[in-house]
């Protein structure tokens, strides 16, 4: 059998494989057709280098189609750098357009101490806070691994932990079908040694990534309920969910929402090296976070799940140090807790060697 791929891959548009020149220009045919279906739309700017490109992108074809104008918002989490508000500002001059600012209800801190710290990702996260509320030994592992007929002991997990079934599949590494998916990134050994880590090392703090959900996604859908086309500069390198096909929508470039909605990611198959050429053609300026400070990405500052959280915040002390400050006393226990587990797998690898 060959190696198995995702519609991601298998489903992708032709575009997908063109040389940055053509792929841009590919990619402003379907921004100017979608906004001419759909004219009333949104784009969130978060002030990284992905929306740089995007929201050049979007007012280049705007220009040139003579299209409509499209509206910005930016979502301040209440942890935000210095470098990324005023170059929110910036660009917003530099366009001459308005990118309003909007925060949440629930602040980041807020969130966080409320309902737990994120760690190693969102699905991490969100699979150690539902083993961590429901209370289910890691120890049904072991019975699933060590089960002859695997579907009949997720189906007797199942029944002697009822409304479990999702924790159940992310700690014992297997599908609702009871048939075992070790390598898929929705268990728990998506990250190596992960379950032992836990069981060996149980955290001492509640994990989740709900502040995302208060601080982000909360606030978006308020803001964006009322327009037609909402658009995001998510791209597939990235990784993560971004990676992952969605029941509704194959090339994950455009997609009809269940509210009835469009959702455009024009950069979706926008690569690093497309997004370089890009940066250097129209001489696009990032945010000093990039351009002064060192960062390779922005996204919500110290935010745990990224793996050089810690790093970066060195990165950014120098220019900003009340805010590194303030990482360290949201997410420490995440960031010390993440450097327990390298440590721990890093001591697993070399007994393996």
């Amino acid at each position: 059998m060959g190696e198995y791929k995702s519609r991601v891959y298998t489903d992708r548009p032709a575009y997908a494989d063109y040389d940055s020149a053509a792929k841009f220009q590919a990619i402003q045919s379907i921004i100017a057709k979608r906004l001419k279906e759909h004219p009333h739309a949104i784009c969130s700017y978060s002030g990284g280098a992905d929306s740089d490109i995007m929201i050049d992108l979007i007012e280049r074809t705007r220009e040139i189609f003579n299209l409509p104008p499209v509206d910005y918002v930016f979502f301040n989490t209440g942890l935000e750098m210095k470098a990324t508000k005023d170059h929110v500002k910036a660009t917003s001059e530099k366009y001459g357009v308005k990118i309003r600012e909007c925060r949440p209800k629930t602040n980041i801190v807020t969130a966080s101490r409320k309902y737990g710290l994120p760690f190693v990702s969102k699905i991490m996260s969100a699979g150690l806070e539902g083993w961590q509320k429901k209370n289910i030994p890691l120890s049904i592992a072991e019975e699933y691994d060590n089960a002859e007929d695997k579907e009949a002991k997720r189906a007797e997990l199942k029944a002697r932990y009822p409304g479990c079934e999702t924790t159940i599949n992310f700690l014992c590494c297997c599908n609702s079908k009871g048939e075992p998916r070790p390598n898929i990134q929705l268990v728990i050994n998506s990250s190596k040694y992960m379950r032992d880590f836990i069981e060996e090392f149980p955290p001492d703090f509640q994990i989740s990534a709900k502040c995302c959900d208060y601080c982000k996604k909360q606030v978006a859908h308020q803001v964006q309920k009322d327009y037609d086309m909402i658009i995001t500069g998510e791209r597939r390198d990235e990784g993560g969910m971004r990676s992952v096909p969605r029941k509704d929508n194959t090339t994950l470039c455009f997609t009809e929402t269940s509210s009835g909605q469009y959702r455009l990611r024009p950069l979706y198959y926008v690569s690093d090296k497309d997004k370089a050429w890009y940066k250097e053609k129209y001489n696009i300026r990032y945010s000093d976070a990039y351009e002064v400070y060192g960062l390779t990405r922005t996204g919500c500052c110290g935010c745990p799940i990224s793996y050089k959280a810690v790093d970066d915040l060195e990165l950014i002390r120098p220019y900003e140090p009340t805010l590194v400050k303030a990482a360290w006393n949201v997410f420490g226990k995440s960031y010390r807790y993440r450097q327990q587990y390298n440590e721990y797998k890093a001591r697993r690898r070399e007994t393996e060697l």
